[in-house]
């Protein structure tokens, strides 16, 4: 079992998520913000090597703006070989990486531009990962999208649109079940018709069940994962008790945690922890795994 968390480290003084305004673009910006990003992807790697966190998110503007039209700038040939050594690292070391493009890729999208676009923005996240050298189990995860009034059509738009996908993409993507509009179930349906991993968000599936037992719908999508695509990753957090229904905690609720470990004991996952103080939570999930 892997742990780990998404995109920023709080303990480091970088970011690899730099970038600037649009209106701003230069080849100069592009090569001093990545420069920076894949600087400090680096020490973050090193970071959590060092702390036994194996699992990382990796930002989705390591390079700014490259699946967008102004974007003449050839990073895939300049950083061919930095890219390279980050994923020798990951390899060598046995850690695992994956990715989570924004809200606005939305492959069942009822306009064609829109999914013109979240098409490009996937193969930007495909490239990226295969420039690395990691293998499939280097997911790319993004929801099944939106209902637009017509679910059952939605679910079926996405399955005729994933078919088109290059195999690039389909050979990392996932998708994962949401707190209000596609449930665990929805997420099988489409497996069903398209082979696509499920990756199953504990804290959304509180929020969003048919009232079903955790155990026994994790056993149906632990069974989505060859194993090719490697261990199952499941999503966790907590409701934070202050803010709206699904809204992420601030920090680890280690009874809670401890509770759907117990609910899921016997199968085998990789946790990533969307828990808004990032790695602090996930060193503490990390230390109570070793007395579990």
């Amino acid at each position: 079992m892997k742990i780990g968390y998404p995109c920023i480290n709080l303990s480091l003084d970088c970011r690899s998520s730099k970038t600037f305004r649009l209106a701003s673009y230069s080849e100069e910006r592009m090569r001093l913000c990545i420069d920076n990003n894949l600087g400090c992807l680096a020490k973050i790697l090193q970071y959590n090597l060092k702390h036994d966190l194996m699992f990382f998110r990796i930002t989705s503007d390591l390079v700014p703006f490259a699946s967008h039209p102004v974007c003449s700038f050839p990073w895939q040939a300049v950083y061919a070989t930095a890219l390279g050594k980050l994923g020798e690292f990951i390899r060598s070391k046995g850690m695992r990486v994956a990715m989570h493009p924004d809200q606005f890729v939305l492959i069942n999208s009822p306009h064609e531009d829109v999914f013109t676009r979240s098409v490009s923005e996937l193969l930007y996240h495909a490239e990226l990962l295969d420039l690395m050298g990691v293998d499939e189990t280097a997911k790319i995860q993004i929801h099944v999208g939106g209902v637009y009034q017509a679910k059952a059509a939605s679910i079926k738009r996405f399955i005729a649109r994933y078919q088109t996908l290059p195999e690039k993409i389909k050979r990392r993507l996932v998708i994962e079940n949401d707190e209000r509009l596609y449930d665990i179930h929805d997420c099988l349906e489409i497996h069903q018709a398209t082979s696509i991993p499920i990756v199953f968000d504990a804290f959304h599936f509180r929020c969003n069940n048919r009232g079903e037992l955790i155990g026994t719908v994790f056993g149906k999508v632990n069974k989505t994962w060859r194993k090719s695509d490697g261990i199952p990753i499941v999503d966790y957090s907590s409701q934070d008790p202050a803010k709206r229904r699904g809204a992420h905690a601030a920090s680890v609720n280690m009874p809670d945690m401890e509770v759907l470990l117990s609910a899921l004991q016997g199968f085998n996952f990789d946790i990533m922890c969307e828990i808004k103080d990032k790695e602090k939570s996930a060193l503490q999930i990390v230390s109570a795994l070793r007395s579990f």
